[in-house]
């Protein structure tokens, strides 16, 4: 077991838990490839047994993960740059539309794309081009436009 004593071991660990890390979704394989190649580095400079090296690449797991935890929580919430990308119907909000069937009773429909959607709305004839206003789940709210 003298290869486990040079800290080539351990950068090929983590040149592994890299890799994993390329093939796998999420960042948990990252920081322990950091550890790794911290582990690494504290062999170099102090010759340590394998069971030592071990309880280091143990603790210093679990600081990058949990560096990693608290960094990923602070960095989550920041503003994104399209906040209505996958949602569909709060993108049609302010849009005008003809509808495509006449708004009776409250609810009708209007044609977007190749889709059609359900409307309430005050009762119009079809044809009248309606601003959406609102999203209710998948039924959107509309007035008349001017």
């Amino acid at each position: 077991m003298g290869w486990m004593n040079s800290p080539w071991f351990w950068w090929a660990i983590a040149l592994a838990l890299f890799a994993a890390e390329a093939m796998l979704p999420g960042t948990f394989m990252l920081w322990l490839g950091f550890a790794a190649v911290a582990t690494g580095l504290v062999d170099l400079v102090i010759a340590l047994s394998p069971t030592v090296q071990w309880m280091i690449f143990g603790l210093l797991s679990l600081i990058s993960v949990g560096f990693g935890w608290r960094w990923r929580s602070t960095h989550r919430d920041s503003p994104s740059d399209q906040p209505l990308l996958n949602q569909r119907a709060a993108q049609l909000v302010g849009r005008v539309f003809p509808l495509e069937s006449a708004i009776v009773d409250g609810r009708g429909r209007v044609k977007i794309g190749d889709a059609l959607w359900t409307v309430e709305g005050p009762d119009l004839g079809a044809g009248t081009r309606v601003r959406v206003v609102a999203v209710n789940a998948m039924v959107l709210r509309v007035d008349m436009a001017p």
